[in-house]
């Protein structure tokens, strides 16, 4: 055992050069962030920084901010965006950029025309019986508060940008300037007036784009309903020959097609039925049915009826009836079933439906599911509606029947009134007695064939969240497509192949969605919002198009806002030219989409100190069909090109489990929260470790796991900062004075320096976060603090081997709080400023290139083979700690035999660098040895060249470095040292006598 002297003449602790810094270990981070943030206010740090970026000139990077939307707190998606787009200014200042960002808010639409309604409604007045003007103005007002909150918030997350000149759909320059951008449309001939069907929300009483439905899953009652057919009876209608015709007739009379639908409310409004001549059909006789004792119910199906089906749906369907036995009768060809003219299935009980219902071909009919029919009411779809006017039927024929509030209209024969969708009370936004009055008809009709429940998706709004139905309105819609061939989706097309999306994944999704949208319905019928701000001609049915006249709606729109719109009298705006009994004013408002399409005009052209398209645009997965999609076509629509360079999409928020966060689940993770609780700069490093490009999780767990992340961090600043002291450039040893570690440091930093400079730049944050946390904890923290503690620490400042260390310590503080900077800003921040107080922030600074003679691949070799051995010595000792032979490395002196000669000569290279095994095995004296090992050496799996013997150290115990030599009282001056300690504070004794 060592000899070590119990009883030390003195105490050495003050020669000791141990880490010294103010920059506390806990960080206090929901205290000490405010006050940085006023910091930061009141020296105007973005406009400085921008400053000094234009005076350098930098070139300018243009991040476009996609505006949330003025209600309410902000919730973690909107934290995970903003954050997001602040490590996108802040790297961008990093690496060299001048960075221009403008947040905005989106202010018009329904959620907050329904709280103005509420507050109205409980002081007792309903929304019919407000003025529109003092609506609209409560509606302002209150948009206006809760940007105002929103801001405080998002500024209280660290996000850097124009504050005070942000920019709300909203302002009159905004509403004038978002007019002048419809007034294009206007000009171009690409907008038009149509009727077709729209989804339309009931409760919200207006039209919705496809950018505002979502689709969740729901119980629809389904209904298989019969249509007799009515011409059979004619002699040679079908077959070729007389005889051929009468036998078909024969097997077809009395017989009915089947359709199959989940909207039996939508039977009033049937006027065809649409089929499919690549479809097999054929006629099926019931000869058999379960009985009313086996049911439990009359069926409404008998032997002998004859059904025409799809060949391959006609048993399930058969099935669903209720039958128990069928015969096929004839297939019934495609030439055959178009000359079929049908019966409405509510002809004999009103007149009113006694019209003929002719059989339509459409390839939008199947045969995967239903009956290989498709019962078509060309009000209440899609697919309806096209296949209606192909064949030849006008618009006017198209029977309206459902009116704005989701109800009947009164002259819908049987159920005029009715309500298809409820609008008010307890049940707002359920189905209305609709769909059981039309069954109950269908079976007193004795049409009804079968009837069922299915849960299927079905579209809802998405603010409501109530559903929506397909209902016939006129609308305003832009053209997608033209006759010139470079029509509005060609551009939008191309717009999106010369844009770099991040995933590039993104790049497919909308590019799909471009090329199968319909035209862009871009009318509301609400109040709050911008005015589709024109005139139709109430002669020709035509838009007035007069740029004399668009420019005094501009004007005055830019005077007084929206308002102006709906409360001047015509001739305010159509001038002495026209006489207003002649024009009909639109008084619909712009779907908001359009409104925040349109930002891109009024937040990038017309300033200063910004340019147009913008870099980035970076906004959540789901703005692919939201605000990506109609920036691009309103840009596309105005100015032939996207608005942008690049597109980033983050996914959304969920909780721990994966499940999407709601207050009844109490699942709810607010970001106030957690700035509270643990500080803003836990949540930016939660976002920086996060894949942004999949759904994010958030809880109490993987708040604590980046908590101890970030304290990981935090410690490696401070202990950087501590052992940095005092340090001076004089200090700096020249790189080819270095030793081998410290070659070896500046080459990972060198690999790692364009690790981050490469992420950065396509906004990968995980690869910068990630990296660094690694070198930080593995490279830094376990190998290069730990074998340099004991020279930094014990050797004399002039000695080469810790002013070497410090310069590389300094290297590393410099990098570490640039690398850094754009993710813990608060941190880095405040590391920089404890070490530099009177230079400017960290965030002036800029990440220049290391030097390239960094690139040292043979150190990294060298110190791969070095830290093989490592891993072996220091799995011995940890067996020997724990067998309580030793508490300490330093009481150990291992002999290490090495067969491997390779990882032998790391330890000396033929310059004659010799690297001091002891030091690097944290012991106090070491052998390296290429004999044979002992049987009894100690081996670590996988590392069969290296093997263990233990020998203690022997000598006695220095009183400043703790390490166990034989040399330690050869000094007389120090007993109780070593020579390297007893130099050392001789050096100090003299310095402070």
């Amino acid at each position: 055992m060592p000899d070590t002297d119990p009883n030390p003449t003195r105490d050495y602790r003050d020669t000791v050069f141990l880490p010294e810094t103010e920059f506390p270990m806990r960080a206090g981070l929901p205290k000490a962030e405010p006050e940085m943030l006023k910091k930061w206010a009141e020296a105007d740090l973005y406009h400085a920084v921008r400053k000094a970026r234009k005076d350098a000139g930098a070139p300018l990077f243009v991040l476009h901010d996609g505006p949330p939307y003025a209600n309410g707190n902000i919730h973690i998606g909107h934290a995970l965006n903003k954050i997001l787009k602040d490590f996108v200014v802040r790297s961008r200042f990093l690496l060299g950029y001048d960075v221009d960002y403008v947040p905005g808010w989106d202010c018009h639409g329904l959620p907050i025309e329904w709280k103005i309604e509420e507050a109205f409604r409980a002081k007792g007045r309903k929304k019919d019986e407000v003025p529109a003007a003092e609506f609209r103005k409560a509606c302002r007002e209150y948009a206006l508060q809760w940007i105002d909150v929103q801001r405080e918030e998002f500024k209280r997350l660290g996000v850097l940008g124009e504050w005070d000149q942000r920019y709300a759909t909203m302002d009159f320059d905004t509403e004038a300037k978002v007019t002048a951008e419809f007034h294009k449309f206007l000009m171009s001939g690409q907008l038009y007036r149509g009727s077709k069907p729209v989804m339309w929300s009931p409760v919200e009483r207006t039209a919705l784009a496809d950018a505002e439905v979502e689709y969740h899953p729901h119980v629809s009652p389904t209904v298989w309903v019969r249509f007799p057919v009515t011409n059979t009876a004619t002699s040679q209608v079908f077959g070729d020959t007389a005889e051929e015709a009468d036998e078909l007739n024969e097997q077809l009379a009395n017989a009915h097609v089947v359709i199959w639908t989940t909207t039996p409310w939508t039977i009033p409004a049937n006027r065809a039925v649409s089929f499919n001549p690549k479809v097999a059909y054929s006629v099926y006789e019931i000869t058999g049915m379960k009985t009313e004792a086996e049911l439990g119910f009359a069926p409404w199906a008998k032997p002998g009826d004859k059904l025409i089906l799809a060949d391959k749906l006609a048993e399930g369907v058969l099935v669903a009836a209720n039958a128990s036995a069928w015969n096929k009768v004839v297939d019934v060809p495609a030439h055959v079933m178009s000359g079929f003219v049908l019966a409405h299935p509510l002809a004999t009980l009103d007149a009113g439906y006694g019209f003929e219902v002719p059989m339509l071909a459409g390839d939008h009919v199947t045969d995967d599911a239903g009956t290989g029919f498709v019962h078509t009411a060309p009000g209440h779809g899609t697919d309806d509606y096209l296949v209606w006017l192909k064949s030849g039927r006008s618009l006017d024929s198209i029977p309206d029947t459902v009116n704005p509030d989701g109800a009947y209209y009164p002259h819908v024969p049987l159920f005029g009134g009715l309500q298809v969708l409820e609008v008010e009370g307890k049940k707002a936004g359920k189905f209305g007695p609709a769909n059981g009055a039309v069954m109950d008809k269908l079976i007193e009709a004795g049409l009804l064939l079968a009837r069922g429940r299915v849960e299927h998706s079905y579209p809802h709004s998405w603010r409501s969240k109530a559903p929506v139905i397909f209902r016939n309105t006129p609308q305003w819609f832009i053209r997608m497509d033209g006759e010139d061939g470079d029509s509005l989706r060609t551009k939008a097309l191309r717009g999106i192949h010369a844009t770099q999306f991040y995933p590039d994944s993104g790049r497919n999704r909308i590019g799909g969605m471009v090329e199968t949208r319909p035209d862009w319905l871009i009318s509301r019928q609400r109040n709050w919002g911008t005015p589709l701000a024109m005139y139709v001609d109430k002669a020709t049915g035509e838009p007035l198009r007069d740029e004399a006249v668009n420019a005094r709606i501009i004007k005055l729109i830019a005077a007084e806002g929206a308002d102006a719109w709906f409360t001047r009298p015509d001739a305010d705006f159509l001038g002495n030219g026209y006489d207003p009994e002649n024009f009909e004013k639109v008084t619909d408002i712009l779907d908001v989409w359009f409104d925040s399409g349109s930002t891109h005009a009024f937040t990038l052209e017309g300033r200063g100190d910004t340019a147009w398209p913008a870099d980035l645009y970076l906004e959540g997965s789901d703005q692919h069909r939201g605000w990506f999609q109609s920036s691009l076509l309103e840009s596309c629509g105005t100015r032939g090109v996207a608005p942008f360079k690049g597109v980033l999409t983050h996914g959304f928020v969920l909780d721990e489990k994966g499940m999407k966060m709601s207050k009844s689940l109490g699942n709810v993770v607010a970001p106030q929260d957690i700035a509270k609780e643990s500080g803003v700069e836990i949540l930016r490093l939660w976002v920086a470790l996060s894949d942004y490009s999949e759904d994010l999780r958030i809880g109490k767990q993987i708040i604590q796991t980046t908590v101890d992340a970030y304290r990981k961090l935090r410690n490696t600043m401070r202990y950087l900062l501590g052992a940095l002291n005092g340090y001076d450039a004089a200090e700096a040893v020249e790189y080819q004075d270095l030793p081998s570690l410290e070659r070896y440091i500046l080459h990972e930093v060198h690999a790692l320096d364009q690790k981050v400079r490469a992420a950065y730049e396509v906004y990968d944050f995980a690869a910068v976060i990630r990296p660094v946390s690694e070198f930080c904890s593995q490279t830094l923290s376990t190998l290069y603090f730990d074998v340099r503690k004991d020279s930094l620490y014990c050797d004399q400042p002039t000695e080469i081997r810790r002013r070497a260390c410090r310069t590389v310590l300094n290297i590393l503080f410099e990098r570490l709080t640039a690398w850094l900077g754009p993710i813990m800003t608060f941190t880095a921040e405040e590391a920089w400023a404890s070490r530099f107080p009177k230079e400017t922030a960290n965030l002036f600074r800029v990440l220049e290139a290391v030097p390239e003679r960094w690139a040292n691949p043979s150190e990294a070799v060298r110190w791969g083979k070095i830290e093989t051995v490592l891993s072996v010595v220091t799995a011995a000792l940890e067996e020997k700690r724990r067998d309580k032979v030793i508490g300490s490395a330093l009481e150990a002196a291992p002999v290490v035999h090495i067969a491997d000669i390779a990882l032998y000569e790391a330890f000396a290279d033929n310059s004659g660098d010799l690297i001091d095994a002891a030091e690097v095995f944290r012991t106090s004296q070491a052998t390296l040895s290429l004999e044979a090992a002992p049987d009894e050496a100690f081996r670590l799996d996988g590392v069969n060249t290296v093997a263990v013997v233990f020998q203690p150290a022997e000598g006695k115990k220095c009183q400043r470095s703790w390490r166990i030599l034989p040399e330690v009282g050869s000094d007389a001056r120090y007993p109780d040292l070593s020579v390297r300690d007893a130099e050392a504070v001789a050096a100090w004794d003299a310095a402070h006598a």
